[in-house]
């Protein structure tokens, strides 16, 4: 058998099982030999070029994964590969790191059995450039995450909303660029909250800086928003109706570029799969409609074009007014109005005049622009709030985050969407400094760990020189600029690049030229032109157009602008780049607050094509990326790092001295956890409050050794429960069968209490028996049988229930075949359950059943079992959805036989009498008139009951004694640790009346109990006046006498030896209580009785369990309490 991953494939054979570990990778030679390594930390050779061709060789063998420690390197494959089945989510669920190849499902699972282990938050920060595959591993986690957490049906709804989630968000934020068809045009860091046992409750999603641009503006071979394209190939009469559809290049937003398809993209699938998200997340069918109404008003809004009449634009072909008006409910001449014209306040003599401006042609298609982009940004905003609406809950204790955010741009000609997607990128570039590299290391200068510092660079620099108040940096100097512009100013962005020539010249990372300036980020230096920043900084929708909308008579639409327009004039707007700077702050403080986990996605070429592998292009993310500085660290300083007390409470089960509880310093019971695991003390140190592990593997040592504490613990709980709750089913099966018996038939005293067991011939063991049964039929019932004959000669019989039918096998003489001669197997009959027709049975404790056939003869059949066949078939016919079983009661069966040769069937007939002497029944067969009579002895009343056992013998001796020797508040001492004073050893296994244990009072005054009979020698301890035995040590003294010396006995001071004291009397016996036994009973077990009827007991414990403790003919045992009577 072959188990293959996407990165590597385990052999398995009848002979050997080999397991996979991360370590077997790159090493040693011959067959097997790997040609590149799972973790770049075993790389022998530590720089860019071995890192890269490390990763060139797995992703030419489709591996594309590999580990630097706990990070994940991610390579984009540029095709569908086999490695994200169900197979693999069974594969790596609760799998360690080196037992699976790297994977990205294995991060996933980390950081889930993380947080339910430590009951912290975790976090992956998805990093890389443009089309390196970021959203796609977000995904691929989500998915993971929903999968193996479980839950029923309320659970899986909110599953299905988490995963809904993610084609709802791309349509309406994702679109294709030059680098990436399904690039995220904004970023999501998407919060999934769990329950402490790990079930999903509930999410949310914030989100970053949608490119509202693209709206209206497309670079070369490249496409709008995916929902625009979705709704123009939606195939919905209703909605190429009332939303005027028509192919995309027929819109001017859409045919700015020749690109409407895209290969592997399905529009009108993907379009379906929209819609289908909506409706998960609760969206009806009215607001579905209301957010397609908004997209397609964008759409017509891009048609209407302007002319130049003088100074002043006007609308080209006002018929294009039309339709827009109509999806937004407002007016086409209103509309028209907004599009060429505003309304400006001026003061004059004291008072404020509106005014009228028009627009020229330019602020005309500016002010359309501004309208699209308005109406979609908030519409976008809408689509995250109802996703948050849907995954709303209160659970606020643990989640798993995943941010999925743009990558880091570097186009011919960068603009401030650009500047905007780098700096966040720097923010999260920060992070993963901050917490691989600065604080690590910082952590182990403050733990005392001896380490060398690894030279790294800190790209801290890069966010001061962009988001700075003091000393003051770009962001702030825009908006200043911004702040002192007038509307649509055309020398503001010449301004902002001056002041930050005058301001920002001479710093490291910054450089000007002519129509811009440059950056030297972590990724590389980009320069930035500058036209359109301020005005896009500045991001302010006309306050015309506000009003405008705030008319529609589309209650939806008025929801989209709900500003209160009098305070819009009073307050300062806030900008872009304000609101990025206040988010991605946010968004790193969130970060810190959980326990991060990292995913480096690296594109391999621009081609986008599989196998096609651009060195430098590489080679410069493994250089910006830093992962030569990431596995220098990795590979000098420790894998896992926990707080003293967390250590112990996860690993103190791992050793008796420091479980359940260690009350010394901790520092003394890490050392006795891990001298117990045999851990060299090279592979830790203990800091000032941490223990530092180095290998991974030496954790996952540690986590075995627990795993195998807890599983062996586990067996035992559930071996208890199994049994506990296997009694409680074997009790019901007993009630339940005496149920069909109570009140109309006698039973045995040794079959009432009797466990079922179900299969007592072992029909599975037995090859030749069990291939006569289908494969998918199960054995309910097997028992060996005597049918009866015509002249009712016993036969023996298999009788067998499975599913469906009864069988009864025989044995003949194999006359052809490999066992030609010898006695096989045969199937003599095989009833179909509903062709039963009844049962009839005696009212006496006989075991005969007579089985009537619908349309067939019937049999006549011994069986000694016959209260659980009776169940099992009653079961069987309920399964099947039959009637009730038949179950009759006569001590006279009449029944017809089986037609023989030319003579027919005839009947017979079946007496009952209780005049019989034994249990064992005697048969009478009368030839001449086809009558049987059965003699059989008297049985226990027809309305009695199985007793309950609760607990099992052993466990009741032990409680039974217990009970007459402890009482509260005394502690109880092995009869072990005492001796007498010639050191034999008290027996206490022996069997002896529990009476004779007499108790012992010690010195102390505490109260020790004897368990069990005493040997003879403690027997003459025992003083049978008042006087009691002191103990000291473990020898008994003699206590001092209570009267005074007789006259003429020598006192001590005459040293005259004292004759030896005489042999104490025995105790004198205790009359008991005797009970006369009403039937005989055989013990089952080694502590009952076997007494018959009549016999004399001398009851020594009543207990309510029904077993009474009794003593016959000196044996004391067990016997069943409705088994005797008090005399």
């Amino acid at each position: 058998m072959q188990v293959c991953g996407c990165d590597a494939s385990v052999e398995v054979s009848s002979e050997l099982s080999v397991m996979y570990h991360w370590q077997s990778e790159g090493v040693g030679g011959g067959k097997g030999k790997k040609s590149s390594v799972d973790d770049m930390v075993l790389l022998t050779k530590i720089n860019e070029d071995a890192i890269t061709d490390n990763l060139k060789k797995r992703f030419m063998e489709d591996k594309i994964y590999t580990y630097i420690g706990p990070v994940l390197v991610a390579v984009n494959p540029f095709k569908q590969l086999d490695c994200f089945t169900e197979r693999e989510v069974r594969l790596y669920q609760g799998a360690a790191q080196y037992e699976v190849p790297p994977h990205i499902y294995a991060l996933a699972d980390n950081m889930y059995r993380n947080m339910l282990i430590d009951g912290d938050s975790q976090c992956v920060i998805i990093s890389g450039e443009s089309g390196a595959g970021k959203t796609v591993s977000a995904k691929f986690i989500m998915q993971y995450m929903t999968q193996i957490s479980g839950g029923g049906t309320r659970l899986q709804h909110v599953k299905n909303i988490i995963l809904s989630s993610n084609p709802l968000l791309e349509a309406f934020g994702n679109a294709k660029t030059t680098r990436n068809n399904n690039s995220s045009r904004f970023g999501k860091y998407i919060e999934i909250q769990f329950s402490p046992g790990g079930e999903p409750l509930g999410g949310k999603v914030s989100n970053f800086l949608l490119e509202k641009s693209r709206v209206h503006f497309l670079n070369s071979m490249e496409r709008n928003f995916h929902i625009f394209y979705q709704l123009c190939s939606s195939q919905d009469p209703e909605h190429q109706q009332q939303l005027g559809l028509s192919q995309p290049n027929y819109f001017d937003y859409l045919s700015q570029s020749s690109v409407t398809r895209v290969d592997g993209i399905d529009d009108s699938a993907d379009f379906l799969e929209t819609i289908s998200a909506m409706e998960v997340m609760g969206m009806d069918a009215k607001a579905r409609m209301d957010v397609l109404r908004v997209v397609a008003a964008i759409l017509h809004m891009s048609n209407i074009s302007f002319v130049e009449e003088g100074n002043d634009a006007a609308v080209g072909d006002p018929n294009f007014l039309e339709y827009p008006a109509y999806l937004l409910g407002i007016d086409s001449g209103l509309l028209a109005q907004k599009l060429v014209s505003r309304n400006m306040d001026s003061m004059w003599g004291g008072k404020t005049e509106r005014v009228e401006v028009t627009f020229n042609l330019e602020k005309a298609q500016f002010a359309r622009d501004a309208w699209a982009k308005g109406l979609y940004s908030r519409l976008f905003e809408y689509i995250v709030a109802v996703v948050n609406k849907a995954m709303v809950t209160d659970a606020k204790d643990l989640n798993i985050g995943i941010l999925d955010i743009y990558g880091f741009e570097i186009f011919d000609r960068n603009g401030f969407e650009q500047f905007c997607i780098n700096y966040v990128n720097e923010k999260l570039q920060q992070i993963f400094i901050e917490l691989t590299l600065k604080n690590e290391q910082e952590e182990y200068a403050a733990e005392g760990i001896s380490w060398t510092p690894i030279n790294y660079f800190n790209n801290a620099i890069v966010c001061e020189l962009i988001e700075s108040k003091r000393p003051v940096g770009i962001m702030c100097v825009l908006d200043d600029t911004c702040a002192t512009m007038s509307a649509v100013s055309q020398g503001a962005d010449k301004d902002f690049r001056n002041k930050m020539d005058s301001q920002l010249r001479g710093h490291a990372h910054y450089s000007a030229f002519k129509d811009g300036f440059s950056i030297k980020h972590y990724a590389g230096s980009v320069s930035y032109h500058v036209e359109g920043f301020c005005e896009k900084n500045r991001d302010v929708l006309n306050v015309d157009i506000i009003e405008a909308m705030q008319t529609s008579s589309n209650a939806f639409i008025r929801s989209l602008f709900p500003e209160n327009i009098s305070e819009m004039s009073r307050s300062r707007p806030t900008t872009v780049g304000s609101k990025i700077k206040t988010q991605a702050n946010a968004l790193v403080s969130t970060l810190m607050l959980c326990i991060p986990h990292y995913i480096r996605c690296i594109k391999p070429n621009e081609t986008k094509k599989p196998r096609d592998w651009d060195y430098d292009r590489v080679r410069h993310q493994v250089e910006y990326l830093g992962l030569k500085e990431n596995i220098k660290v990795k590979r000098a300083g420790f894998a896992y790092r926990r707080p003293f007390q967390k250590f112990l409470a996860r690993y103190a089960i791992l050793t008796r001295e420091t479980w359940p509880n260690w009350s010394g310093p901790p520092q003394d019971g890490i050392n006795i956890i891990m001298n117990h695991v045999n851990m060299e003390s090279a592979q830790y140190q203990l800091g000032k409050t941490k223990i530092f592990v180095k290998d991974p593997e030496s954790l996952y040592m540690l986590e075995e050794s627990r795993e195998r504490k807890f599983d062996h613990y586990a067996r035992v709980i559930q071996n208890a429960f199994k049994k506990h709750f296997s009694k409680q089913r074997q009790q019901r099966e007993k009630e339940a069968g005496a149920a069909m018996l109570r009140g109309e038939k006698e039973r045995r005293r040794h079959s009432i209490h009797r466990t079922f067991h179900g299969d007592y011939l072992g029909v599975p063991l037995k090859p030749n028996l069990y291939g006569l049964f289908p494969r998918r039929e199960k054995i309910l019932f097997a028992l060996t049988v005597d049918k009866y004959d015509r002249k009712f000669r016993p036969q023996k019989r298999d009788l067998v229930v499975t599913d469906s039918c009864l069988w009864l096998i025989g044995r003949e003489k194999a006359k052809t075949g490999p066992y030609k001669g010898q006695y096989v197997e045969a199937l003599k009959r095989k009833l179909p359950l509903q062709h039963i027709k009844q049962l009839e049975l005696s009212r006496y404790q006989d075991d005969f059943i007579l089985m009537h056939v619908t349309d067939d003869y019937s049999s006549l059949l011994h069986v000694p079992l016959k209260t659980e066949l009776l169940l099992v078939l009653s079961r069987a016919f309920a399964a099947l959805g039959l009637n009730p079983l038949s179950v009759s009661f006569s001590n006279s069966l009449s029944y017809t036989i089986r037609k023989s040769g030319w003579g027919g069937g005839g009947s017979r007939k079946v007496i009952f009498n209780n005049s019989g002497t034994s249990e064992q029944h005697e048969l009478k067969a009368n030839a001449a008139t086809g009558t049987l009579t059965v003699c059989i002895s008297k049985g226990l009343p027809a309305n009695s009951r199985p007793s309950v056992a609760p607990v099992d013998p052993e466990v009741r001796q032990l409680a039974a004694k217990f009970r007459d020797t402890y009482s509260p508040g005394q502690r109880v001492v092995p009869a072990s640790s005492y001796t007498t004073n010639n050191n034999n050893n008290v027996n206490s296994k022996q069997a002896a009346p529990k009476n004779d244990a007499q108790p012992v009072v010690g010195a102390g005054g505490g109260h020790n109990f004897l368990q069990g009979k005493l040997n003879p020698i403690a027997k003459g301890i025992q003083q049978v006046s008042k006087r009691t035995s002191i103990m000291k040590g473990n020898r008994f003294v003699p206590p001092p006498p209570d009267e005074p010396a007789p006259a003429n006995q020598p006192s001590i001071a005459t040293k005259i030896s004292r004759p030896p004291p005489k042999k104490p009397l025995p105790p004198k016996p205790i009359a008991l209580p005797r009970v006369r036994a009403l039937y005989g009973y055989d013990a089952r077990d080694a502590d009952e009785l076997s007494f018959n009827a009549s016999d004399i007991l001398e009851l020594i414990k009543e207990d309510s369990s029904g077993w009474w403790t009794c003593r016959l003919r000196g044996k004391e045992g067990f016997a069943p309490g409705n088994y005797v009577e008090k005399i």
